[in-house]
């Protein structure tokens, strides 16, 4: 049987997000409260909504890769995974290589210091040192400002490594998401957050550019949970406190993808939630 060529970007989906198999996904672990080690397995705010999304997909399970930020992308490509499932910056960057669910998890920059340490703003980085976890959004920002604002950037592969030099006056601040630094700040009270630099930036699933089809499908399933109230509720279980309302975590965008990067699709869809 000689298949037509429409026939062949639906099988290459299914080859590559198997609806009978367990989903795999990426991430890397010890961003807490979003994916942690638990003493039964990942748990965290990042471990429940894969679940729920994978369950609402007809999924039988879901399998969590740890892998660390710096490789996230290269096990994305060699399809190791089938997407990213960290707390990941939607970029116009990264929008060029990969497909963005729409954004459902609003952030910036966050400066975790030691308590007592005061920081009103970047200028007060002059002289100091900025711990980065590796590759990130983070490490990125500070690597644009370093010289602008005269500190050192120390990376390290791990955010528990970032925090651990501060603890150890390694760094000054270690330099994170703000939901990220609140929350080890919250579990720690030798440490604080100094700064919050809210700056518009959102979380997003990442894709390979070839998976339009499940991208789309993963993007009904967080626009159902955003609409019934299930992502705030998540949010606000893992973080303590309820989430802003009118951001990213219960706004449901039209159309697939994030608006305003690339592989937007703005074309409206009926919404259908089970």
């Amino acid at each position: 049987m000689v298949l037509g060529l429409a026939a062949w970007p639906a099988l290459a989906q299914e080859a590559d997000h198997p609806g009978g198999k367990t989903l795999v996904v990426g991430t890397d672990f010890g961003v807490a409260p979003w994916i942690m080690r638990g003493a039964n397995g990942p748990e965290g705010f990042g471990h429940d909504l894969i679940v729920e999304i994978a369950k609402r997909l007809g999924r039988p399970g879901v399998e969590i890769v740890d892998v660390p930020f710096s490789g996230l992308f290269a096990a994305l490509f060699a399809k190791r995974i089938e997407f990213t499932v960290n707390p990941l910056n939607i970029t116009a960057e990264r929008a060029e290589r990969m497909l963005f669910t729409e954004p459902f998890f609003a952030t910036g920059n966050g400066f975790l210091t030691r308590a007592g340490e005061t920081m009103k703003g970047f200028e007060d980085l002059k002289g100091k040192s900025v711990s980065v976890n590796r590759g990130t959004i983070s490490d990125t920002w500070a690597t644009a400002n370093a010289e602008k604002y005269g500190f050192e950037v120390q990376r390290y592969d791990s955010f528990p490594d970032t925090v651990q030099s501060v603890i150890t006056r390694r760094s000054f601040a270690a330099l994170n998401e703000i939901p990220t630094t609140v929350y080890a700040a919250s579990r720690n009270k030798a440490l604080t957050v100094a700064f919050k630099d809210f700056n518009g930036r959102n979380f997003g699933y990442a894709f390979r550019l070839e998976s339009v089809e499940y991208r789309n499908k993963v993007d009904a399933v967080i626009e159902c949970l955003k609409a019934e109230g299930w992502l705030a509720k998540l949010y606000e279980k893992w973080y303590g406190t309820a989430p802003e309302k009118g951001t990213s975590i219960d706004v449901v965008y039209p159309g697939y993808g994030a608006p305003g990067f690339k592989n937007y699709d703005p074309a409206p869809h009926a919404r259908a939630c089970t």
